[in-house]
């Protein structure tokens, strides 16, 4: 069914690709962007396109740091609980302030019908998934172990999710920075997802 969605990048070398869903948030998003700067780091940020009419400064500056964006819908729907015309609706409303063909669906959650309209020739959507869950969004979860988790399961190519938002702030807060320092100390490169 996901096959059209992208998991992972095939590559041998050391490169990952971070990925931040929910922003812009005015708290989170400016931490993540000023973390990544430390690292000279690249990342693909799936923004919700109410987040992006309420915080444009924002979504600006993430363009304008050399970061990808991918459309995130409109209003955070779920694939599963919504009609194929509603959803696309509401993704063609966010696609009027997110210019990207990359798209990431809420909860990972979308329908076979959903999957061929958004991939058609006419939308051109090219969706992404993911190979490591940060989990940071668990509130059950610790920090430690949300960063263990990535660390354990983070490889070459690996698409790894985090959240720029509210609920995640914490554990993502925790986590981000020593991703970052453990893999760049391995020699490897965070990129933003190009396709």
């Amino acid at each position: 069914m996901y096959s059209d969605c992208v998991w992972q990048i095939p590559t041998r070398e050391k490169i990952i690709y971070l990925t931040f869903d929910d922003g812009p948030h005015p708290v989170a998003t400016p931490f993540v962007l000023d973390t990544l700067k430390q690292y000279n780091a690249s990342a693909t940020f799936f923004c919700i396109g109410k987040n992006v009419v309420s915080q444009p400064g924002l979504y600006n500056r993430i363009l304008n740091e050399g970061h990808a964006v991918g459309n995130h819908t409109f209003n955070h729907l779920n694939g599963w609980q919504t009609n194929a015309n509603d959803y696309l609706q509401d993704i063609t409303e966010a696609k009027t302030f997110i210019h990207s063909h990359l798209f990431r669906p809420p909860y990972g959650r979308v329908t076979k019908k959903q999957l061929k309209l958004l991939t058609s020739d006419q939308q051109g959507f090219k969706p992404i998934m993911w190979s490591v869950l940060s989990g940071d969004f668990d509130i059950t979860l610790s920090k430690e172990n949300c960063l263990q988790q990535v660390l354990k399961e983070t490889t070459n190519g690996a698409i790894v999710v985090f959240h720029d938002s509210e609920k995640a702030l914490g554990r993502m807060a925790y986590a981000l920075p020593k991703i970052l320092e453990y893999f760049a100390e391995k020699g490897y490169r965070f990129e933003k997802i190009q396709i």
